[in-house]
């Protein structure tokens, strides 16, 4: 085989960088969990003397950790002055839990797919899935994390108020189905946002809905949001207005059957909002023209076609799925109408309506 050193070189070049961010990976979630991108927000240019007087952790290690991050971007270092800090563009997504771009989360959902590797291999084998619930637990935090800067971003400026007609009927007292709803960010947003809206959240793990339980209370909405453990094809209730599924259907052994059951249990002129990863149409596009590609198919290699596989059905649209596919998940549904509502470099917000 003839090689071009041209081209083995760029690789290489690829492959060092994608090495140092793999590596890089453990570190944010490192500094993370002791609060070191915290303490530099709050401090501004510090020595690893400095940082390690308001953390407690151990000058010679958090040297090490600073020149690692700095080297990746993560931090900037002040090379005359011998001084670390993070600019503020790093501080809002390192540091800012609130921040809509925050990135730790989605370090700790890294840190859950190597821990699972070895389910993940055995499945290559077998064929056989591996549910969401039979990962570690930082999948369940981390995803948590990780969405809900973007819908606190996102959900009730831009994406509810695209759909026809939700935002005045949730206004005015309507009720909502949040399927798949994990710990409950989508969910307790919705009843920050809507106080006279009836709305309850089912998924079908047990310590998700716990832990959703005790989100609602800390955010002073528990007296208005329900959670509730039932599988897509079988929540309970009738005439929602609102029916949505965010960053779930694509999970689901049998979409189609999530999509049927969404459909009887909606209310006259009610709405399915889908919020899904964003893809273009076929796998050809999707690898030459979408940036969001490798993070995305990476995660529905480790996380959602396995938990598909695992269901009945075992459809495994993946997170790649696209707006074509989906539509015709809905199509045979039996929605006639189904369209793109709005969409964000991550998401796209599809609506489908009887």
């Amino acid at each position: 085989m003839a090689v071009d050193m041209d081209r083995l070189n760029a690789f290489m070049g690829k492959f060092v960088g994608d090495l140092g961010a793999g590596l890089h990976a453990a570190l944010v979630i490192l500094g993370d969990k002791l609060g070191l991108y915290k303490a530099m927000a709050a401090a501004g240019p510090a020595t690893p003397a400095d940082l390690a007087k308001k953390t407690g952790c151990d000058e010679r290690y958090l040297l090490e950790w600073l020149n690692a991050m700095a080297a990746g971007g993560y931090v900037t270092y002040d090379a005359a002055k011998g001084t670390y800090h993070l600019s503020p563009e790093q501080a809002f997504a390192l540091a800012d839990e609130t921040s809509p771009v925050y990135l730790p989360g989605a370090f700790q959902v890294i840190a859950s797919v190597m821990k699972d590797e070895e389910k993940i291999t055995a499945a290559f084998k077998t064929g056989k899935g591996v549910g969401w619930h039979e990962h570690h637990p930082d999948l369940f935090v981390g995803t948590e994390r990780f969405f809900r800067p973007n819908y606190v971003a996102n959900l009730v400026a831009n994406w509810i108020p695209a759909l026809e007609g939700v935002e005045a009927k949730l206004k005015a007292g309507g009720s909502v189905a949040d399927i798949g709803c994990g710990h409950g960010a989508s969910t307790i947003l919705m009843a920050q946002a809507y106080p006279k809206a009836r709305i309850t959240g089912f998924d079908y793990h047990p310590a998700s809905i716990e832990t959703a339980k005790k989100r609602a209370a800390e955010a002073g909405v528990a007296d208005r949001v329900k959670f509730e453990v039932a599988p897509a094809k079988g929540f309970p209730g009738k005439n929602y207005d609102l029916v949505a599924f965010f960053d779930c259907l694509h999970d689901m052994g049998d979409p189609v059957g999530a999509a049927k059951h969404a459909r009887a249990h909606l209310a006259p002129g009610g709405t399915v909002m889908l919020v899904e990863p964003f893809a273009l149409d076929g796998r050809a596009k999707n690898l030459a023209g979408n940036p969001m590609a490798a993070l995305l198919y990476g995660a529905s290699t480790s996380v959602c076609t396995p938990n598909s596989l695992s269901q009945e059905v075992g459809l495994g649209l993946g997170a790649q799925a696209g707006e074509a596919r989906l539509k015709a998940v809905f199509e045979e549904a039996g929605f006639p109408r189904f369209r793109r509502a709005a969409e964000t470099p991550m998401n796209l917000i599809l609506e489908a309506r009887l």
